[in-house]
């Protein structure tokens, strides 16, 4: 195996165990407030060392951009940023909701090349290298191949803390509830992308996202034979934090509706 995808299924696992561990001793678990419905326990930031530690070990030389502590810079000339989030979903695991992600992405100049997102609690381990397809516990995976909105399932992210874009979001939200067979918001970006990859929802959007958010799942996404894009069908969801994930046909009927319920600014 490539040994950059090796070290980031290594880190995953390893930050997953620690999780898994509070996860079932969850009295230990000390919890601080960033924002308004914005939380980092202890279990966020030892996971990301730990994920940190596993990746200097290997790649000392390479940049990183983690949730917590921020950007690690070991070589601002080097071509590789690791981009990590240790606990996506953590309102989920502060509530004993067993959905929740570590993710872990790798650039190489500026390109997404690498994709790793894994539950520890089901086990799941969902991973990707540019080029070589994705896979699910090994086992290749491919995007759904639905083509209607009709009878499909899409996920979303509702508005937690930046709420100046509501108004755009529920117009979106009311169409796909009465253009689709359902929606659903389990609270895991990370973990969205993943289900999308391995076709268990038809697709998937969401405003406001940071880059550890969605990195690693657009990767796995577009291996699996989807479309990632902003809005406006770009390649600026990293900067924007708007993104869209879908198969090719489905993407563009679900990139119809956004351009119809969004402002146009609101849109890259």
């Amino acid at each position: 195996m490539d040994p950059i995808l090796s070290t980031a299924i290594l880190a995953a696992q390893l930050a997953g165990s620690k999780i898994k561990h509070y996860y079932h001793n969850f009295d230990s678990v000390e919890v601080e407030h960033k924002g308004r419905n914005d939380y980092v326990s202890k279990v966020d930031k030892e996971a990301e060392r730990l994920i940190i530690n596993t990746i200097l070990a290997h790649f000392s030389d390479h940049e990183i951009l983690a949730e917590e502590s921020g950007i690690q810079e070991q070589n601002s000339q080097s071509d590789f940023q690791w981009i990590i989030d240790p606990l996506d979903g953590t309102t989920n695991f502060l509530h004993r909701f067993p959905h929740f992600a570590i993710s872990i992405a790798v650039a190489y100049k500026g390109e997404l090349e690498y994709g790793v997102i894994y539950n520890p609690i089901s086990r799941e381990l969902f991973y990707a290298c540019k080029g070589q397809g994705a896979f699910l516990n090994h086992q290749p995976i491919h995007v759904s191949q639905h083509t209607t909105l009709e009878n499909a399932l899409v996920c979303t992210g509702f508005p937690y803390y930046a709420f100046d874009y509501m108004d755009d979001y529920m117009k979106g939200l009311a169409a796909f509830i009465e253009k689709t067979a359902g929606v659903r918001r389990p609270g895991s970006a990370a973990l969205d992308l993943a289900y999308v990859a391995c076709g268990r929802v038809e697709g998937y959007w969401e405003f406001n996202l940071k880059p550890w958010d969605i990195a690693a799942g657009a990767v796995i996404v577009r291996e699996a034979g989807g479309l990632a894009t902003d809005f406006a069908a770009g390649n600026n969801f990293l900067a924007s934090g708007n993104i869209l994930v879908a198969n090719p046909e489905f993407h563009q009927q679900m990139l119809e509706v956004l351009q119809q319920t969004t402002q146009p600014e609101r849109l890259l």
